[in-house]
């Protein structure tokens, strides 16, 4: 019987690499103790059950050096917990060999997205003063990324500056930014401000009505919004690693 599929030529491209930029959680250890970190992780996945199950996950070790540390049993309480680590940053010699044995890249503490220099993020987040010195003001310009179209649900969004939509977001979005996030129109899904660290960043939503709420990965989630806060006009900013909402 003849068949109407048609031969797939090697020379024709299969794939394509390109480069892109991934925002990451990372989970900086300041303990070797297994049992705490897998009480204190699960504590944590509680509070988001929805933004951390089945997410990727970094694990720092920068601020452990020298220390040993049982990464299997780490690895394994990770997964346990739903998440899926997918390499680690920083270590010693026989961290960096145990991780290659658990088939987990060991990245460069310089190679990541998810952190830059609180001295970078200062000059990028703060808008120049006029000045005749054309050459200064370009230098400190912040990219701003504008989508007019609304957000649907399952979409993910990202923008090297600023975010503004001027449309809705859907309930199952997600949109993220390193420098401030402009929503004009119903804001649901998740929203991430500041997601290299920035903590002088702001949301801004006409309708308040996310699913979680998130500014240098401080976050708060749908459960922690007041009634006065909600299917209103605010402002989101961070006061000492607290997240606050401010009706406008």
């Amino acid at each position: 019987m003849p068949s109407d599929s048609q031969p797939i030529s090697l020379n024709s491209p299969a794939f394509e690499f390109k480069s892109g930029v991934v925002t990451i959680p990372a989970l900086n250890l300041l303990s070797t103790d297994i049992n705490a970190i897998t009480h204190q992780l699960q504590e944590k996945i509680n509070q988001a059950p929805g933004f951390f199950s089945n997410s990727s996950l970094l694990i720092d070790l920068q601020a452990l050096p020298g220390q040993d540390l049982n990464l299997a049993s780490l690895v394994e309480a990770i997964r346990d917990a739903s998440m899926f680590p997918i390499g680690i940053r920083g270590g010693n010699q026989e961290q960096q060999q145990a991780a290659n044995d658990l088939m987990l890249p060991v990245l460069s503490a310089h190679s990541s997205n998810t952190h830059k220099p609180r001295s970078q993020e200062k000059k990028i987040s703060k808008i120049a003063p006029a000045t005749d010195n054309a050459q200064n003001t370009t230098s400190t310009r912040i990219e701003t990324t504008t989508i007019t179209q609304p957000i649907r649900s399952g979409q993910r969004i990202y923008a090297k500056g600023d975010l503004v939509i001027i449309a809705q977001v859907s309930a199952g979005a997600e949109i993220m930014a390193e420098g401030n996030i402009h929503v004009y129109g119903t804001l649901r899904g998740r929203v991430l401000a500041g997601v290299q660290g920035n903590e002088d960043v702001r949301i801004f939503s006409s309708n308040l009505q996310a699913e979680l709420v998130s500014i240098a990965g401080n976050y708060r989630v749908s459960e922690g919004i007041l009634e006065s806060e909600r299917n209103a006009p605010v402002q989101i900013y961070l006061n000492k690693q607290a997240i606050i909402i401010q009706n406008t």
